[in-house]
């Protein structure tokens, strides 16, 4: 249940009101930026709110019960709140937004109203509108694993457990060809060594950006290599931009066992039959006859 302050409950219940909205936002990277719809800046909560950002709220729809409740706020661009680059970066994905309702005679007079993720970002004609979910949106994500062959923990991580050390490059652009393709110098593993791994970008106007790698193959021996990207970065990268690069790995068990040693801590299931082997008739002459597909 919502508390109002008996001050804030006084001033509402008066015959004119001041009160206007903020809003406080806490990216992935714990980055917390405040904006509000005033006309001048105000400090509250321990934050201090941004007026002139072009934040306005919408229309905001709310249910009973565990009802993902929507709503959104858009603003225009700005350096000194929000930029393109950060909102194209995907810096503010997932960032969680608290919406308070203010008395901006008397900042100290404040309420938290709601508490949301944002969601879905769209950019057209230097604006921007974001998606605000409530928090029970996160029920109808899918929890736990699923049986697979392949294995499904990040390459370097905890569940993984193979060491990163040696296993990490570091290069410059040399020329870029089209949206994701990339000439580049620096690195001397072989071809193929840093395919589905991930790139970093260091320096240029991505710094900060990362993007999985598609395909990685070497020329002049293995002075100079092209990396192709999985995905166009937010803004076009330049010749001279600087990046770090983590080896890859394919999921498989064989790459695993055979090229990382790391068997052991291999997190798919490479024994487990197929669709075409679990729909096949069982019989005493054929495979299908109740032994161990595995020793």
């Amino acid at each position: 249940m919502r508390e109002i302050p008996d001050a804030l409950a006084a001033h509402l219940a008066g015959d004119a009101t001041t009160v206007c909205h903020g809003w406080r936002v806490t990216r992935q990277d714990g980055v917390v930026i405040g904006f509000t719809e005033h006309d001048r800046d105000l400090r509250f909560a321990g934050t201090d709110f941004l007026a002139a950002s072009g934040f306005r709220a919408s229309e905001t729809e709310a249910a009973a019960g565990l009802a993902a409740d929507a709503g959104e706020v858009a603003g225009g661009f700005s350096n000194a709140a929000i930029s393109e680059v950060d909102v194209a970066a995907g810096r503010y994905d997932g960032a969680r937004v608290e919406q308070f309702l203010v008395n901006w005679q008397a900042p100290e007079q404040h309420v938290l109203l709601t508490v949301q993720d944002i969601g879905e970002v769209t950019r057209a004609g230097g604006a921007f509108r974001a998606e605000l979910r409530s928090l029970t949106h996160r029920l109808g994500a899918v929890q736990g694993r699923s049986y697979g062959r392949r294995c499904d923990a990040a390459f370097g991580d905890a569940r993984c457990g193979a060491s990163l050390a040696g296993r990490t490059g570091t290069g410059v652009i040399m020329e870029v060809a089209g949206d994701v393709g990339l000439l580049v110098s620096g690195l001397s593993a072989a071809a193929g060594a840093y395919r589905y791994g991930l790139v970093r970008m260091t320096s240029g106007a991505n710094a900060g950006w990362t993007c999985d790698v598609e395909d990685h193959t070497v020329e002049n021996g293995v002075s100079t290599a092209r990396l192709v990207l999985w995905l166009p970065p937010p803004v076009p990268l330049s010749a001279g931009d600087t990046f770090i690069v983590t080896m890859g790995c394919d999921k498989s068990f064989a790459t695993c066992r055979d090229r990382f040693d790391n068997a052991l801590n291999f997190r798919g299931f490479p024994h487990m039959p197929g669709s075409d082997f679990s729909y096949g008739y069982a019989d005493g002459e054929t495979v299908h006859d109740g032994r161990p597909l595995f020793p």
